[in-house]
């Protein structure tokens, strides 16, 4: 393999060399026609090389040192049967480059990454920094308010999350709610019974829990009652004990229905409340509930507050660029 080098950043040149011990590995680490390493080129303006089970770096000593870093990484995920895709690289990187996720991107020699939540069909591995101290809050605090833009992972980390203590038997009852309300738009009437009818709402609930468990389990576990997809509505004068409750797109609750959403906590339960502030869909004048419950709720013992940002978006890199573009000086 042999490219032309991509311009570099500045600093003191290094070069240095990784011998892979399993080289049925390396097509995959390389991706098809080197389009991972490309991508690490590209982003880290470094120049790599593969002969055999070798790869030699070279480019400026920090950047070599991250490449290092990265490529060890994405090979200790491979050999755990892990898959790697373009967001997964792109993750790595930005965990590699934070100095104070040493201790996470740094593993022991064929170990496991110390935070990660395990479902029936994969392992959940956070994918930025934010992502790490979301997960150690989910394992720790009663509630938890996710805050930020579509793509940091908010809800889908947090169902993983559920899936995992439903599987365990921590808790007995997975609970998934939204409001109900349009996005921008006005669908008019729409056909069918009840569920028919909520079920647009609630999609993107039910990708998240296909995407942890076999499909199968998920319509057996919801005909029998331990898992729940409802809207908002449903909530009212429920107690929900022995539950994992993950409310999303929670910008879009009255401060009524947050109260009422929030009180219905029960004991042996925890509650994730996500959303982003700046996507409110509410007619004017209708304030937010959520924004008013993370300003008074903030400092609470047992109640939690993680921000993400346009830096934690693990899809596709241009969405993170979107976000940016829409939330910069001038929005």
């Amino acid at each position: 393999m042999s490219r032309k080098p991509v311009p570099a950043r500045s600093g003191d040149k290094s070069r240095v060399e990784m011998t892979f011990d399993r080289p049925q590995l390396l097509s995959q680490l390389f991706g098809q026609y080197d389009q991972n390493l490309v991508a690490i080129e590209n982003r880290l303006g470094v120049f790599i090389t593969a002969r055999g089970d070798k790869v030699g770096l070279e480019g400026p000593a920090e950047s070599v040192a991250i490449a290092r870093e990265v490529l060890g990484d994405l090979y200790r995920r491979l050999q755990r049967g892990e898959d790697i895709d373009m967001g997964l690289i792109d993750a790595a990187i930005a965990m590699t480059s934070e100095p104070t996720l040493d201790g996470i991107v740094r593993r022991e020699e064929g170990g496991a990454p110390p935070i990660m939540i395990r479902t029936r069909k994969k392992t959940i591995v956070p994918r930025s920094s934010t992502q790490v101290g979301y997960m150690q809050a989910l394992a720790r605090d009663d509630i938890i308010f996710a805050l930020g833009p579509a793509g940091t992972g908010k809800t889908y980390v947090a169902v993983a999350q559920a899936v995992s203590q439903l599987i365990t038997g921590s808790v007995q009852r997975l609970i998934l709610s939204r409001p109900a309300v349009e996005a921008g738009e006005k669908l008019g009437f729409l056909p069918g019974d009840m569920k028919d009818k909520v079920d647009p709402y609630l999609r993107p609930l039910y990708d998240a829990l296909n995407d942890c468990l076999p499909a199968e389990q998920v319509e057996r576990r919801i005909a029998a009652g331990e898992i729940e997809v409802a809207p908002l509505a449903f909530m009212r004068g429920r107690t929900l004990a022995d539950a994992f409750i993950i409310l999303d797109e929670a910008q879009n609750t009255t401060i009524p229905q947050m109260k009422m959403f929030l009180t219905r906590f029960g004991m042996n339960s925890r509650m994730v409340v996500c959303g982003d502030p700046k996507q409110v869909d509410l007619p004017m004048p209708v304030s937010s509930g959520l924004a008013d419950a993370v300003g008074r709720l903030e400092g609470v013992e047992g109640i939690s507050v993680v921000r993400f940002g346009a830096g934690d978006v693990v899809r596709h890199p241009i969405v993170g660029r979107i976000v940016e573009a829409y939330e910069g000086p001038d929005a």
